[in-house]
């Protein structure tokens, strides 16, 4: 008989995996010091609903991608234990993507955030 998923066990089940991807791993570690650094900005300098809406976008972009980016290493690793070029292009690849997850929110960041800091010394 199959197990019977609940929405309470899914939550619990997606929890799991965030509190995981969160002690194996450094790099969520300062992409989510950085979410907690633009929100503390965006207190100081009480940006817009659509400064904030950006904000919180990127930081879910961020860290679901550093999320998905542990599991597809995982998934890799537990297909591939070997050395294949097509499992190192399958990490890199994915990798990539919170780069550029990261890049990008880095760009909203600057376009957010450097006007009202520079505003400060003028």
């Amino acid at each position: 008989m199959k197990p019977r998923y609940t929405v309470v066990s899914s939550f619990k089940y997606a929890i799991d995996g965030i509190i995981a991807t969160f002690q194996e791993g450094h790099n969520i570690r300062i992409q989510a010091a950085g979410g907690v650094l633009a929100i503390a900005l965006g207190l100081i300098f009480q940006i817009s609903e659509l400064e904030w809406l950006a904000i919180f976008i990127c930081c879910g972009l961020v860290l679901g991608g550093e999320c998905f980016n542990t599991a597809i290493e995982h998934t890799v690793d537990l297909a591939m234990p070997d050395r294949h070029p097509d499992a190192k292009a399958a990490k890199d690849q994915a990798a990539g993507a919170v780069l550029l997850f990261a890049l990008g929110s880095l760009a909203v960041g600057i376009v957010i955030f450097l006007p009202k800091i520079l505003a400060l010394f003028h």
